[in-house]
């Protein structure tokens, strides 16, 4: 029961910590849709299209993360398929981050939590038989 409880715990820890990387993601995708020139790209950088776009997208995939992070705190098995997907395709669009000379420390910091959460559902899930958080047997 010990153990059940611990890890429905890190469970709940890893939603809470989906809808912070959301608010994260969205903030990131608000700054270059109003402020572009504060993303600095050089001459050497690869970008498939304008910042405003990229923007955009960041917004649509931070409202995606935050709704799976809401499902993840209700207990649902599909948000954990879903979260450890889009984590990990989120960890690949932090290295573009890294790669730029400007913010890497902002990069390392989101892909750190993103890791915990990736930790978190993917070690001892089976432990965890009840929703995360919300209703309580009793």
């Amino acid at each position: 029961m010990a153990t059940n409880e611990r890890w429905t715990g890190w469970i709940g820890f890893a939603g809470l910590l989906l809808v912070i990387i959301a608010f994260l993601d969205f903030f990131e995708g608000l700054i270059a849709i109003i402020r572009g020139e504060y993303y600095l790209l050089t001459p050497n950088q690869i970008v498939v299209f304008d910042l405003k776009t990229w923007g955009w997208i960041t917004l649509i995939w931070a409202v995606i993360i935050g709704l799976t992070g809401f499902g993840l705190l209700n207990g649902s098995t599909w948000a954990r398929w879903t979260a450890i997907v889009l984590i990990a395709l989120n960890i690949l669009t932090q290295l573009g981050f890294v790669g730029a000379a400007q913010y890497p420390l902002w990069a390392l910091t989101v892909m750190f939590l993103n890791i915990i959460v990736l930790y978190a559902l993917t070690v001892h899930w089976s432990d965890t038989r009840e929703p995360a958080y919300g209703a309580s047997s009793g």
